[in-house]
C-alpha cells in the first residue's frame, strides 16, 4: 500500500507569492498614509492658531492690555491650556510675536499680538509653519 497523503498547507512559491503582493501593497499605501497624517496635523495647527490667536486678542479686549505670555491665556481662563505644537510636539516651542505698538485705544500695555509653530519645516503649500 504505497499510496500518499498529500499533505495540506501552503508551497514556498505560494508564500513567496503573497509575500510579495503584501509588499508592493504596502508599498504603495505607506506614501499616502504619511500625506495623510501630515494633512491631519496640519488641520491641528490651524486649529490651534485660530484659538490661541482669538484668545489673545479677547485677552486684550478684557483686560485693556495685550497678554506677556501664553501662560497668561490659561491662568485667567481664556485656554483650558497651552496646546502642544502638533509640528514639533510640544507646549514651549509655540513662537509669539511681540510689539510695542497698541492695536486698540484701550490698549495700556504692548505684549504678545500673535503667535506661530516653532518648526523650521514647510507645510504641503510650501509656506513654512512658522509663517502661518
Amino acid at each position: 500500500m504505497g499510496s500518499r497523503h498529500r499533505q495540506s498547507g501552503f508551497t514556498l512559491i505560494e508564500l513567496l507569492v503573497v509575500m510579495a503582493i503584501i509588499s508592493i501593497l504596502a508599498t504603495l499605501a505607506i506614501p499616502y498614509f504619511a500625506t495623510a497624517i501630515k494633512h491631519a496635523r496640519e488641520a491641528v495647527l490651524r486649529e490651534d492658531l485660530q484659538t490661541m490667536r482669538m484668545a489673545i486678542d479677547s485677552y486684550t479686549m478684557d483686560k485693556q492690555k495685550a497678554p506677556q505670555a501664553l501662560d497668561d491665556l490659561v491662568q485667567d481662563g481664556y485656554l483650558k491650556s497651552i496646546p502642544e505644537d502638533p509640528m514639533t510636539h510640544s507646549k514651549d516651542t509655540w513662537v509669539t510675536d511681540t510689539s510695542d505698538a497698541m492695536y486698540s485705544l484701550d490698549e495700556t500695555e504692548p505684549g504678545i499680538n500673535d503667535v506661530h509653530s516653532g518648526s523650521e519645516e514647510s507645510g504641503s503649500d510650501g509656506q513654512p509653519y512658522s509663517s502661518w
